[in-house]
């Protein structure tokens, strides 16, 4: 009986533990900004043709190609709410 009331303590413990990590971290997560984008020319692993793009699309206006923009959108979203 001990050992098993122990284990069962110990795995309650083990819950209520992540519970309140889940809590802390409840909340959603922004995309990256074309600021860390642009830091990705910096780099050494990039290609440099890799880099070209890159630097291409981020002069571009932000105007310019698609006449609807996307709806903002969380780059992770908090999933586990209802813990």
């Amino acid at each position: 009986y001990d050992a098993l009331h122990q284990d069962y303590s110990e795995s309650v413990d083990a819950l209520t533990r992540a519970i309140a990590v889940l809590h802390k971290q409840s909340h959603d997560r922004k995309q990256a900004s074309l600021v860390q984008v642009s830091a990705l020319n910096k780099l050494s692993l990039i290609p440099d043709s890799a880099k070209k793009a890159i630097e291409v699309f981020l002069q571009q206006s932000p105007d310019e190609g698609l006449e609807v923009s996307a709806p903002e959108a969380y780059g992770y979203e908090f999933q586990s709410h209802g813990v």
